[in-house]
């Protein structure tokens, strides 16, 4: 058995994990590389293993560095299955739609405003592209065992981080391989705490936060005391925000704060389609989440659902101070970049990072003190406040990654660090070693390893 780290290697996104066996080959994950230009260049190039022989999919859940490369692998030959729950077929149906689109109104807007660097900028897939690949997809329940051969089996068990999010727990020949995916925190508001792997022969754990700690801060009190600082100033609080979890995450909390009148009665928008669409994921899904289908109702009361973009350009010249939340969260693009371009230059302006930022996004390069911006070929002065509220990842920290692996029962023979940057993996492995003496391994992009 050979393992290709196709992806999510040394860095956080591009998530792909290729089992290739005698029997089957399976891809586990396929996401999109996001952040620096040289790793966006690698959605370009070709698989480093040939699509058409690859049998199946397993998608350990629906963000777009998890499953955003599906359209690329169909478009270059695979054909074969593409396992999932049920909350991850349609939040991966609504953000491969949704980045089909983007990627087609930016290539136009490239062409159109001449500022892309090719003579023709052409989108990774379309929309066209998207439908081939959702009749590929095959559901699978919570702790059901899928035969795939008879020596070769899998199952998923809960990992909380998004709705319908799962680790692998995936059976080859007597070795069992578990894949986290991205585990969530113990303490979610919104979902339950994830389930722990009680036996595994090699671990391949996510190591997004492995050199961090969350505060513990109150993020209520956080965004309160935001709110009404950039109130009192007159001005907006935007928040660029994943679609998947973190808008429902912060729409909690605003409600929250809302019921208790603690912020202002002002508007609050959620400008995201797909963020919406997510919605009625969540109240199709209550059985994965902590909210009642009353609880879901009377929060989304609250808010000022916006999917036509005309409404949004409305929003963007009402003069009112107002709370908006937009995708997406690392600001790669999507409709916070309109607020942006109107708003970041104003200094009566607040922006709120919600969620960890990958090297390389805009979303680092405020994070990191930026004194500028450039969204569509323009670069904007950034005037506005930059506030990070760190406690909301739907990334579990070093501790719960720690807590991850404390209810194995049997010593693995090896655990893989990935799914992060290297210096948050490489802590993570020397936590690991002397918590529990278990032999880690930080592999390297485009590595072959065997079994």
């Amino acid at each position: 058995m050979k393992i290709h780290f196709l992806g999510a290697a040394g860095t956080v996104t591009g998530s792909k994990f290729l089992v290739e066996t005698s029997q089957v080959t399976i891809l586990i994950d396929c996401g999109l590389f996001q952040g620096v230009k040289m790793l966006r260049e690698l959605n370009r190039e070709p698989l480093a293993y040939n699509p058409e022989n690859i049998d199946y999919v397993i998608l350990t859940h629906g963000h777009l560095d998890h499953c955003g490369w599906l359209p690329k692998l169909v478009n270059d030959g695979f054909r074969g299955k593409i396992f999932c729950t049920s909350p991850t077929k349609e939040i991966a149906r609504v953000i491969l739609y949704d980045s089909a689109k983007i990627q087609e109104e930016e290539a136009q807007r490239a062409n159109k405003e001449k500022y892309s660097k090719h003579e023709l900028a052409i989108p990774l897939y379309t929309v066209e592209d998207v439908n081939k690949v959702i009749p590929l997809f095959r559901v699978v329940d919570l702790d059901l065992d899928i035969i795939i051969t008879d020596d070769i089996y899998f199952s998923f068990f809960y990992a909380s981080h998004i709705i319908g999010a799962c680790s692998i727990s995936l059976h080859v020949n007597n070795e069992i391989l578990v894949f986290s995916g991205d585990v969530g925190q113990n303490d979610d508001v919104l979902l339950f705490p994830p389930v722990k792997p009680k036996k595994a022969d090699y671990i391949f754990i996510e190591s997004t936060y492995g050199n961090r700690l969350h505060p513990k801060n109150d993020p209520l009190f956080d965004l309160e005391l935001l709110i009404n600082n950039t109130f009192q100033k007159n001005g907006n609080v935007v928040i660029p925000s994943f679609a998947v979890e973190r808008v429902q995450t912060v729409m909690y909390l605003l409600w929250q704060l809302k019921k208790q009148d603690r912020i202002p009665n002002i508007p609050y928008i959620i400008d995201t389609p797909m963020g919406i669409s997510v919605l009625q994921v969540f109240q199709q899904n209550s059985k994965w989440h902590k909210l009642t289908n009353a609880e879901c109702e009377e929060m989304c009361s609250m808010f000022t659902l916006i999917s036509d973009y005309k409404d949004t350009i409305e929003a963007i010249y009402d003069k009112q101070p107002k709370v908006v939340i937009a995708a997406s969260g690392m600001i790669t693009g999507g409709r916070v970049l309109s607020y942006l371009e109107r708003y970041i230059s104003i200094p009566e302006n607040s922006v709120l990072l919600v969620g960890y930022q990958a090297e390389g996004t805009r979303g680092r390069k405020l994070l990191e003190g930026a004194k500028e911006l450039k969204m569509y070929g323009k670069y904007y002065e950034v005037k506005a406040s930059v506030f990070l509220i760190e406690g909301l990842s739907a990334h579990g920290d070093q501790k719960d990654l720690l807590d991850w692996l404390n209810d194995l029962t049997e010593k693995p023979k090896k655990i893989f660090l990935v799914h992060g940057e290297n210096m948050a993996s490489d802590e993570l492995r020397f936590k690991i070693q002397e918590e529990y003496n278990y032999e880690c391994v930080v592999p390297y992009l485009g590595q072959v390893i065997e079994i």
